[in-house]
């Protein structure tokens, strides 16, 4: 995605790079939104089964790496834009 940060004359667009900016911190908060319905059909599934259920602790896992990927994008700690720019991240064990 660094064509997109780039221009012609290889200096970066910085205006290109806040629209993106503004686009994952859209993400960011929506994210969040996800991971706190997530947490409580989490919370609901334990209680009724006293385990939590495996694919959403994969979800949650690959969910907090995007939101990982977004602040190293929003604080200049990476030119890689995240999904969808980019692939899911997997799920780490």
């Amino acid at each position: 995605m660094d064509q997109i940060t780039e221009s012609s004359g290889g200096k970066r667009n910085i205006w290109m790079r806040g629209l993106l900016m503004l686009l994952m911190s859209f993400a960011f908060h929506v994210s969040g939104t996800v991971l706190g319905i997530v947490t409580v059909i989490q919370f609901v599934i334990v209680l009724m089964s006293d385990a939590p259920n495996e694919r959403l602790v994969s979800f949650g896992r690959s969910l907090g790496a995007y939101v990982q990927e977004i602040v190293h994008f929003l604080t200049f700690a990476t030119e890689e834009v995240p999904f969808p720019f980019s692939e899911w991240p997997a799920a780490e064990s």
